[in-house]
């Protein structure tokens, strides 16, 4: 599946005006399925090749797969390219604040006008009502979506540790103009498909707000709640290491206790269900406690896999890099990373995780390395008609950047 013909949204002509993550990740998933993905970045690029700290990993994870079209908009000829390029486009994605592209009449009437076929995605922080005006941030949604307060404990609300509600959000962006895609096939005419932050927050909560409803038990913090499973927790074990153990089933239970020698615990009929043991884990976590502290990570890890147990190390991000089971199924790609594509201000070679998923037994795969800033731009013009003269005339003026030379 590395051709791009070969990939299911092979035809598809994408427009973004995206940054940060949410609007990037819906153009990541379109990208990666084979949709021609055009980002149309400012003179200077995207303001996000420049973030330090958290979010150096920004533009190098969520825009492969695209190119790069770096465009002067104030500019009357600046305009005119990308007018041309929604006229041929069947996707506009665009996540800045609402009324900021009308400026430039990117507006949904303007484009629709133009294009009638065209499916226009904006991300939002909120869909339309009362919240609409409000500037948002996953870490806002968090707060006030609820997903911060069962992240925490009890009066710590904690934001999750990556940018769930960006990437979901997008995602939800992506399932939407595929939807549309697909409608537009039986009525010939676009759409428009708002995905928004807060929204996608509530829909992570929809679990606990249905507890409440069937229960009338408010969901408690994670670290505080009341588990549906008996063992499902992480442990310290010997050499100050931890590590996640769980038996979620009576099956697995009896497994886990004949494993390591609990008889006394499978034999006690105050543990005879799970439900039984979720009531008696006010006493019975600390004797597993105390009885797997004198054990190794390691060997519990071998003694949970060779019973089929569910155990998990507990893993930092950067040592994803070297996991066995990404590097034997081809989870991570080679990477290029341009120099402008990072605050460090350095090419890098590294992998990136892939799209969590196969079609065919066969990942997706990265045909494009993130792009320089307008590392496509002269091509693009060519495409577009502009003569060779035409485009020289356009980067002289710096009406538009880009990295190939013209003759």
């Amino acid at each position: 599946m590395s051709a791009d013909q070969d990939l299911p949204l092979s035809g598809i002509r994408v427009i973004e005006f995206t940054h940060m993550v949410m609007g990037p990740t819906c153009g990541l998933v379109l990208a990666d399925l084979g949709a021609e993905v055009i980002k149309v970045e400012p003179i200077k690029g995207d303001a996000t090749r420049r973030l330090l700290g958290s979010g150096a990993g920004f533009f190098a994870a969520f825009n492969r797969n695209k190119q790069s079209l770096s465009v002067n908009l104030d500019d009357t000829r600046g305009h005119e390219i990308v007018l041309r390029l929604v006229a041929q486009a069947d996707v506009f994605s665009e996540n800045f604040k609402a009324g900021a592209l009308d400026k430039w009449g990117l507006s949904y009437a303007a484009l629709s006008a133009l294009n009638p076929r065209l499916i226009y995605v904006s991300h939002k922080g909120f869909l339309a009502g009362p919240y609409e005006h409000r500037t948002a941030l996953d870490e806002v949604v968090q707060m006030m979506g609820g997903l911060a307060y069962m992240t925490g404990p009890e009066g710590r609300p904690l934001r999750a540790g990556s940018s769930v509600n960006d990437i979901m959000g997008g995602m939800f962006g992506a399932i939407g103009a595929m939807a549309a895609l697909r409608r537009r096939d039986a009525t010939g005419r676009g759409s428009e498909v708002h995905s928004a932050l807060f929204e996608n927050n509530v829909l992570l909560m929809a679990q606990h707000m249905m507890q409440y409803a069937l229960t009338g038990q408010a969901a408690a913090p994670m670290p505080s709640r009341i588990s549906a499973w008996a063992v499902y927790d992480v442990f310290d074990v010997r050499n100050g290491e931890q590590i996640f153990l769980a038996a979620v089933s009576d099956s697995q239970w009896a497994q886990l206790c004949g494993e390591f020698g609990f008889e006394d615990l499978q034999q006690d009929p105050r543990l005879r269900s799970n439900n039984d043991r979720v009531r008696a884990r006010d006493w019975m976590m600390p004797i597993l406690r105390e009885r797997f502290s004198s054990l190794g990570a390691d060997e519990l890890a071998l003694r949970f896999e060779l019973r089929g147990l569910p155990y998990a190390p507990i893993t930092r991000p950067h040592a994803l890099f070297e996991d066995p089971h990404l590097l034997a199924t081809g989870g991570l790609a080679s990477t290029e990373v341009p120099a402008d594509a990072h605050g460090a201000g350095q090419a890098v070679s590294t992998r990136s995780p892939l799209l969590p998923l196969t079609m065919d037994g066969q990942r997706l795969p990265l045909r494009h390395n993130p792009p320089s800033i307008g590392q496509h731009s002269s091509d693009l013009l060519k495409d577009l008609g502009y003569s060779a003269a035409e485009i020289r005339d356009l980067i002289n003026q710096g009406i538009v950047r880009s990295e190939q030379k013209t003759t």
